[in-house]
């Protein structure tokens, strides 16, 4: 699907045209709205550098924000769900995102705030039920990258073409509680089965160390794995430290932290891990 599909709607997120998410469709705590507001304050401090520099000093703000998985997941209607109290590796991911646009857009405001992250986490930007969300994450690449938000750079490092059944949700529907209900489990098997047509580059694990001084600070990181049915187990950004390239990540150990290992060798100490897929931030 071309690019240019997008423009309009890039354009108007650009501009602030885009009406404001309607507050039924928006899930956020008012605790969650006053670290938004506080946090919205420390990246417009952030001094714009290169893309990828901004990017790291964003994350970095993140820095010991605890560790939550499942912060999404609700058993009522799907809304966009705005949280800062704990972050888990995609939703870490996706608010650094969502601030870096802001802050190059300077658009300090919930609003524009909410827009981006509905535009990044969601399928074509649309919240349209469980499905719509982004869930396996070769497609949030593909889409953003549709979308005009990112580049899938794996190709161009080295990594093989790789075909692979995605269909982990359908094949552990018990799970997922949103998949109890039939229209949503019918809408995922659907999904699935346009994944599985869909191929997609790994830069495998031994290739990781050839391809290290091609990475650049803010490259989305994702490790690709050998588990059925399932694409990619973890994410973070790529964060250069002396001549190496380590990972900054939501870890599930505990917190946003910087790995001590570097990242070939952090990706050689994951359980089932195939290699890496990697996207950069358009400029």
């Amino acid at each position: 699907m071309p690019a240019s599909k997008y423009f309009w709607l890039i354009l108007l997120l650009m501009l602030g045209l885009m009406l404001p998410a309607s507050a039924q469709s928006v899930r956020c705590t008012t605790a969650d709205r006053a670290l938004l507001e506080k946090r919205l304050e420390t990246v417009r401090k952030i001094e714009i550098e290169d893309p990828g520099n901004t990017i790291i000093a964003i994350g970095k703000s993140f820095l010991g924000t605890p560790y939550l998985a499942h912060s999404l997941e609700s058993n009522g209607i799907e809304q966009l769900v705005v949280t800062f109290q704990g972050v888990d590796c995609t939703t870490f991911v996706e608010n650094v995102l969502a601030f870096y646009f802001l802050h190059y857009q300077e658009q300090y405001s919930f609003d524009g705030f909410t827009r981006k992250l509905q535009l990044i986490r969601y399928r074509d930007g649309l919240i349209m039920g469980y499905p719509s969300r982004l869930h396996y994450f070769t497609e949030w690449i593909a889409n953003n990258a549709e979308k005009g938000l990112i580049q899938d750079i794996t190709n161009a490092l080295g990594g093989k073409e790789v075909t692979k059944t995605r269909n982990f949700m359908s094949q552990h529907r018990d799970a997922y509680s949103a998949l109890a209900e039939g229209n949503s489990f019918q809408e995922i098997l659907n999904m699935e089965a346009v994944l599985e047509k869909a191929s997609y580059f790994v830069l495998a694990q031994n290739d990781i160390m050839k391809a290290e001084d091609a990475l650049e600070n803010g490259d989305i990181i994702a490790f690709a794995t050998s588990i059925d049915g399932l694409d990619v187990t973890h994410t973070g950004f790529a964060i250069r430290q002396g001549e190496r390239v380590h990972l900054l990540h939501a870890s599930s150990s505990g917190q946003v932290e910087i790995s001590v290992r570097p990242l070939a060798d952090y990706a050689r100490g994951i359980r089932n891990n195939t290699g890496l897929i990697i996207a950069r931030v358009r400029r």
